[in-house]
């Protein structure tokens, strides 16, 4: 018999469960998360739900509101600025390192996922153009040899997520650039040359910002 699970891991569990289903659409911006309904679902007691939802929290999916209990992040100007500029820092630093490290494996994932993004002749699915996206950038990250900057990914990952499903939503042009952008990205990256390769993040991370400023999202 498997040994139960700690409360520890029972909550990273939890946080994980949960993280999906928000990222996944499961639950709507500004919902409330009643933690006896979510535990219930669940089949855990509360306790794993409050470390669930403290750990959301500091990733910035949910809030926390003084006697009212936890809500689903509400997407606003200011959450997209913020997680822009600094998904941009991180990713310029990311690229310059990867792109001297990456070597013939490295490109042979990239061109992987490259090649499902170019064998999308029809409509795709907004989850999955996501996810394509993110593994694509996920190669970079995992080439960079930098594990601090790698968890200031993953922390930011599930917003991220959160922003690119928002964008497809709202401007589904994924088989129209989807392919082509991130294969110029590829080509920088191939260059080997940390300038080249941070000047192609720059230019590509750019676009959907740009999109995602053109909704009318509350300001803060």
């Amino acid at each position: 018999m498997s040994p139960l699970p700690s409360q520890r891991a029972l909550g990273d569990l939890v946080t994980d469960v949960l993280r999906e289903m928000i990222t996944g659409g499961r639950f709507q911006p500004g919902q409330h998360l009643k933690e006896t309904e979510l535990a219930d679902a669940l089949k855990v007691s509360r306790g794993p739900i409050r470390q669930a939802l403290a750990r959301l929290e500091e990733e910035g999916h949910v809030e926390l509101r003084r006697h009212r209990g936890a809500f689903v992040s509400t997407l606003t100007r200011t959450d997209v600025e913020e997680v822009h500029t600094l998904r941009g820092a991180i990713e310029r630093l990311a690229a310059g390192r990867a792109c001297t490290r990456m070597q013939g494996a490295g490109f042979a994932e990239m061109d992987a996922v490259l090649e499902q993004m170019k064998s999308v002749d029809t409509k795709i699915d907004p989850e999955d153009a996501v996810r394509l996206d993110l593994q694509f950038h996920d190669i970079i990250y995992a080439y960079c040899d930098h594990g601090r900057v790698q968890r200031v990914w993953e922390s930011i990952r599930g917003q991220v997520t959160v922003f690119l499903r928002a964008r497809n939503a709202s401007f589904p042009d994924f088989l129209e650039v989807g392919y082509s952008e991130h294969k110029e990205l590829r080509d920088a990256l191939a260059l080997g040359d940390p300038q080249a390769a941070q000047d192609g993040i720059d230019k590509h991370i750019l676009g959907a910002y740009e999109r995602l400023k053109r909704l009318n999202l509350p300001d803060r």
